[in-house]
């Protein structure tokens, strides 16, 4: 039996700014979900830090990608949220990357769309709105979950994870903004369910 192929697209908190290799959420889940006996070959991470929905998709069309994959992840829209951009501007194009998404596993059920966690409860926030940042960030999510319902793909919020974790000790990395190793594990645990279900009529396919 082969290795399921599988994509993350995102922004810092998918490349796991600040954090090493091995303690991104993409490299845990996989690394998880080999424990659990479903071969996952290494991600193919396509992420970088600041990236908005728009930038995402550009980096994605100068990518050789594969024509298909065994389970794609989404998670975007921070940067828009940060940068100022309203719900109305971040719905077409987070649409657009879920196409694209769905085209590239085949089946919008294998595509999982992971809720943007919340900054606004970080150290990084100190002295700004963290009851408006929060609000905005439900609204964005807001929109990502009925997207995702709409195609069928398959949603997780960790949204409340980032919440709880805050500004504990252990769950943020050094820049006071962006989770640790630690708080990714949290998200993992969330999302391995998920994950398992994506690729569910892979295993069945490769029994």
């Amino acid at each position: 039996m082969g290795e399921a192929s599988f994509l993350a697209l995102g922004d810092s908190y998918t490349i796991g700014e600040g954090v090493a290799d091995a303690g991104r959420w993409p490299m845990q889940l996989a690394a998880c979900l080999r424990e659990l006996g479903i071969a996952v070959g290494t991600p193919q991470v396509i992420a970088t830090t600041g990236w908005t929905t728009d930038e995402l998709s550009a980096a994605m069309d100068t990518t050789v990608l594969c024509d298909a994959y065994d389970m794609v992840t989404l998670l975007i829209g921070v940067n828009d949220q940060y940068r100022g951009r309203g719900v109305d501007a971040y719905r077409q194009p987070f649409v657009h990357l879920l196409e694209r998404a769905v085209a590239l596993a085949g089946d919008a059920r294998r595509v999982v769309v992971v809720s943007i966690p919340d900054w606004g409860v970080t150290r990084f926030a100190e002295g700004r709105d963290r009851a408006a940042i929060g609000h905005e960030i439900d609204a964005f999510n807001a929109i990502a979950r009925d997207e995702a319902a709409r195609v069928h793909a398959r949603w997780v919020d960790i949204t409340p994870v980032s919440r709880q974790a805050g500004e504990q000790p252990g769950m943020l990395v050094d820049d006071g903004l962006h989770p640790s190793a630690t708080q990714y594990a949290r998200w993992v645990a969330c999302i391995l369910p998920v994950a398992v279900a994506a690729l569910s009529e892979w295993m069945t396919a490769t029994d």
